[in-house]
């Protein structure tokens, strides 16, 4: 018997075949900083995740200049002031380094992995 995530996934790839959206043309974008506990704690699993449901994903920290500047109008089309952004902040993004980018949706704060791949999953299967 297929675990609770297989089948959703295996519904959302269908319906991506059928529209024509490519999963990989989303990608995870990550925002954290080197002295947040739970950024680091979730850094055990996040890309994996990601990874699992056919996403590319992105971590940047605050603290990586070069990182920070390639992604910062992402981060800033969300949160123009950067307040009340999460740590971290997980932002659902087509095209995150080109001029037209569009944000898809996003997670913000700590979770288990469960939590994290099922509300990972609920974002990508709503496009």
């Amino acid at each position: 018997m297929p675990n609770a995530v297989e089948v959703p996934l295996a519904a959302y790839h269908r319906r991506q075949q059928c529209f024509g959206v490519s999963m990989a043309a989303l990608t995870v974008v990550k925002f954290s900083s080197e002295d947040c506990g739970t950024c680091h704690r979730m850094g055990h699993y996040d890309a994996k995740v990601a990874e699992e449901l056919g996403l590319a994903f992105v971590s940047v920290m605050l603290q990586d200049t070069d990182t920070y500047r390639r992604y910062r109008k992402v981060l800033l089309a969300q949160y123009p002031t950067k307040e009340g952004m999460g740590w971290p902040t997980y932002l659902l993004v087509s095209a995150p380094e080109e001029p037209d980018f569009v944000i898809h949706g996003e997670l913000k704060g700590g979770m288990p992995k469960g939590d994290f791949r099922e509300r990972l999953l609920a974002l990508v299967s709503l496009e």
